[in-house]
């Protein structure tokens, strides 16, 4: 098959999706342009401040979103079971799951004066259903944060020349911040004179990589753990407008010049997809990654969906947000923008490299790895022998604002669950926690159950989503039927995860040795999604009912 014919369908699928679907789940919410969004209402100059134009709340949205996961899971996901499940659940899932999940969590807490879809669970659902499902998400932000932190401490160790540019954006952002809010200088050239320091800067980082010594007693790994901390509680406490905005705003350009080559390069090097299309449905070399069902389904979440979404689109993203005229392009488009990473993702790993080429390179160095030697591979005809590089510094400077918005969002959790009215002792709480856990190690043992959590959050959304849309006479299919197909796969996977724990084998006696702490988390995990589904399923029964009253009534906003 030509990797030309499938990136081609994807475009076509992916513009067929925006135009169509999103338009019609846009009807369906409600999308008034005219209303005041929480933006400008409740504008306080650090959380809710309205984005300079739409593009630059798109660039901090799909900067926040698209970090390593869109990598990850599918460049995985081809080796264990075939490009064509990965592509067709990428495809379908980003369309119809995943930029649903994300665009109607943005609406329902535009609407909800800028509350996380958790604190909405309370109103729409329960408050049983409120406390778990908020402390279940403040637990998993602690570990997506402990875990990201680590990643991109190694990516700095591996590749040093990615040092410079990465640390060199916070300064430029800074100051295209303080020119697009501050004066009267045109958007373009204060666009252009951004993007041409951050040029200036990956030039900078090849010519001078910075590697860390081992001092005080401190590997290189941990101390870039605690400067990337350090920097996350600054810019979680910075006025997004100074930072935030402008940082992933200049961001998303490398990441869009990413895809940009991406794209023309498979046009230019057309290569035939070497990897296998399907597998068998429980693959024979990867028998630890699981059967195709449920676990491709958790395995790919960013890039077809994901519940860190929904805590974007419901954490800043929704206190940024100018009018909810752009609330489509921003939350449906961005979604399917990572979709289309994704399915670079499948084509640089499942065409530009060999099978074995493959194997050697997950078992060495991961997935991430994978993807950009396919990457450097494919793009040999724009970008010779950087390109390699190139995705390992677009790719990190995406971690890291992965890293300050769910910092950002971890504060408002805190603030919320807690009642710690002081900004900075939220967040003090929230890197403490996520960096103890990343130095003692511990997250290698609960990260496997915790992967499957992602995709749990993202149906508790869409079940959030659906009694909104309920309980104002509005129709629920498209947030319901992804809903209870997300739940029945998460729950499918935790039981699976808990199978292997009780049956796991000590590889070096053979002798059996379960691992009940595993057995335990995932049991938990059950039970939490087990009753947040069942508070919604009570509240969606007796919704029924008031959905058909509402009906013949103006709705409420």
């Amino acid at each position: 098959m030509s990797s030309v014919v499938l990136l081609v369908f994807a475009l076509v699928w992916f513009t067929l999706g925006y135009r169509w679907y999103g338009r019609r789940v846009a009807a369906v919410i409600g999308i008034d342009p005219a209303r005041t969004t929480p933006a400008r209402e409740r504008n306080d100059g650090v959380d809710f401040v309205p984005a300079k134009n739409w593009l630059v709340l798109f660039g901090h949205h799909f900067s926040s979103i698209c970090g390593a996961g869109p990598i990850i899971g599918p460049a995985l996901a081809v080796a264990y079971w075939g490009w064509l499940p990965s592509l067709a659940w990428v495809l379908v899932g980003s369309v119809l799951m995943g930029a649903v999940a994300d665009f109607t969590s943005l609406i329902v807490s535009v609407r909800s004066d800028g509350q996380s879809v958790s604190e909405i669970a309370q109103p729409e659902i329960s408050p049983r259903a409120r406390l778990l499902f908020t402390w279940f998400i403040f637990l998993a932000l602690i570990l997506v944060l402990a875990v990201f932190a680590i990643f991109a401490a190694r990516t700095f160790i591996q590749a040093p020349d990615t040092v410079v540019p990465s640390f060199g954006l916070i300064p430029v952002a800074v100051l295209i911040g303080w020119l697009l809010y501050r004066t009267t200088m045109n958007n373009t050239l204060v666009t252009l004179l951004g993007i041409g320091l951050l040029v200036l800067f990956l030039v900078l980082g090849s010519t001078y990589p910075v590697a860390l010594p081992e001092a005080f007693g401190m590997t290189a790994e941990s101390q870039w753990i605690l400067i990337l901390f350090a920097y996350c509680f600054v810019a979680s406490v910075t006025p997004v407008q100074t930072l935030l905005q402008p940082r992933d705003y200049l961001a998303s350009f490398l990441l869009f010049a990413a895809i940009a080559i991406g794209v023309a390069s498979v046009f230019i090097s057309a290569p035939m997809m070497q990897a296998e299309a399907a597998h068998a449905f429980l693959p024979d070399d990867f028998g630890a990654a699981g059967p195709l069902w449920p676990m491709l389904f958790v395995t790919i979440a960013c890039g077809a969906i994901s519940g860190f979404h929904s805590l974007v689109s419901s954490g800043t993203t929704c206190k940024q947000l100018d009018t909810e005229g752009h609330a489509c392009r921003i939350g449906y488009g961005g979604m399917l923008t990572e979709g289309l990473v994704a399915v670079l993702v499948i084509i640089c790993v499942g065409a530009a490299l060999s099978p074995e080429e493959v194997k050697t390179i997950l078992a060495s160095g991961g997935p991430i790895a994978a993807f950009s030697a396919g990457y450097g591979e494919m793009s040999l005809p724009l970008l010779g022998d950087y390109g390699t590089v190139f995705a390992v510094m677009a790719l990190n400077a995406f971690i890291l604002t992965t890293l300050d918005s769910a910092t950002r969002i971890g504060r408002y959790l805190a603030e919320e669950m807690f009642g710690i009215r002081n900004m900075y002792a939220a967040t003090l709480l929230v890197v403490t926690l996520a960096a103890a856990l990343a130095l003692t190690g511990q997250w290698t043992r609960i990260w496997p159950a915790f992967g499957t959590s992602n995709q749990l959050i993202a149906a508790l959304a869409l079940l959030v989503g659906s009694c909104w849309l309920l309980r104002r006479g509005r129709p629920v299919v498209y947030t319901l039927v992804p809903a209870c197909i997300m739940i029945v796969t998460t729950i499918a996977a935790f039981i699976y995860q808990l199978y292997g724990a009780l049956t796991r084998v000590d590889a070096a006696t053979g002798a059996s040795s379960p691992d009940w702490f595993i057995a335990a988390v995932v049991a938990v995990l059950v039970t939490l999604a087990l009753v947040v589904f069942w508070e919604g399923a009570k509240t969606l029964r007796a919704g029924w009912h008031i959905g058909a009253q509402v009906k013949e009534q103006p709705a409420p906003q």
